[in-house]
């Protein structure tokens, strides 16, 4: 499994927000500088976290966009699924499965216990910990 590009540069962004200090907004520009992320891509990518209630936006001259509740409420699972839905390992853990093979599968519980550790590990890491330095 690879992390999509989307969700690579979305937790970046996050944890840009993470390291700003409380009630700072950022600029899809800063961000864009600071973690080298093409502009057009990022504003894209803000659009879908504030749509997925991860940030808040504020439009206008000073506006810009921060973390739309504490750090540690964030989680790396959060981010990947408002960016590519929810992650599936394998054709067996997606819940309409249509294999031919489902029902007698041998490798069917393997990978939805496998599932299950990736997607217990992706939130328990959260962004009060994974946070850009030098940002607060």
């Amino acid at each position: 499994m690879r992390l999509s590009r989307k969700s690579d540069y979305a937790i970046r962004a996050v944890m840009h927000f993470a390291g700003l200090p409380k009630g700072k907004l950022a600029s899809i520009g800063e961000v864009a500088k600071a973690q080298s992320i093409p502009r057009e891509f990022l504003a894209k990518i803000l659009k879908d976290l504030t749509w997925g209630g991860i940030l808040v936006s504020y439009q206008g001259v000073t506006g810009g966009y921060r973390l739309a509740k504490p750090a540690k409420d964030v989680s790396f699972l959060d981010v990947i699924e408002a960016m590519d839905g929810p992650i599936s390992l394998n054709l067996c853990c997606e819940e309409n499965c249509e294999c031919q093979h489902f029902k007698g599968c041998p490798m069917k519980d393997f990978w939805i216990k496998e599932q299950d550790h990736f997607k217990k590990a992706l939130k328990k890491a959260n962004f009060a910990k994974y946070r850009c330095k030098g940002e607060e």
